[in-house]
């Protein structure tokens, strides 16, 4: 077995009305993030981090904004379908360290709900999973309220890669 590493990292511009839900979690806020899916950031950047640290691509390698079927799903599906894949391949997801950046509402209070049910999503035990949250300063569109962002780290273990033929 040898370790990997990805990194994930997911954006969406916020808008008046919409529902926001981080790590699978409905938060209360006057605005949520718009997206061909649920636009989970939290979910998104995660899936791409264990994409990543297999080698198989992103999110919209899997699930295309332009396929019909992927139209408001629930991001828990989509990491669902990905952590199902990389387990059956012989990988295991080991922790992950997730950034949130959004500006308001302030998520300090929100952050041990949003590791212990991301926790149980990934099947990991709470103390693999770190959930920071960070504003932007009023800097840039998450600063000025105007989009949620997010990055991830997953560490997995998973099967040696076969070496390449000779010649």
């Amino acid at each position: 077995m040898i370790e990997r590493v990805g990194l994930g990292y997911d954006l969406h511009r916020l808008e008046i009305g919409r529902p926001l839900r981080l790590a699978g979690v409905d938060l209360e806020a006057d605005r949520g993030p718009v997206g061909h899916s649920d636009a989970d950031v939290v979910l998104h950047a995660v899936i791409d981090a264990v994409l990543g640290a297999t080698g198989r691509g992103d999110i919209g390698d899997w699930f295309p904004d332009s396929q019909p079927e992927y139209a408001g799903i629930d991001s828990r599906r989509l990491l669902e379908r990905v952590l199902g894949e990389i387990r059956s391949g012989g990988y295991e997801l080991v922790n992950v360290d997730v950034t949130i950046q959004l500006e308001r509402p302030k998520l300090s209070a929100w952050k041990p709900r949003l590791r212990a049910r991301l926790a149980e999503l990934l099947d990991l035990p709470t103390q693999a999973v770190n959930i920071k949250a960070k504003t932007q300063e009023g800097l840039d569109s998450v600063g000025a309220g105007q989009a949620v962002a997010c990055w991830a780290v997953a560490g997995l273990t998973g099967p040696k890669a076969n070496p390449a033929p000779e010649g």
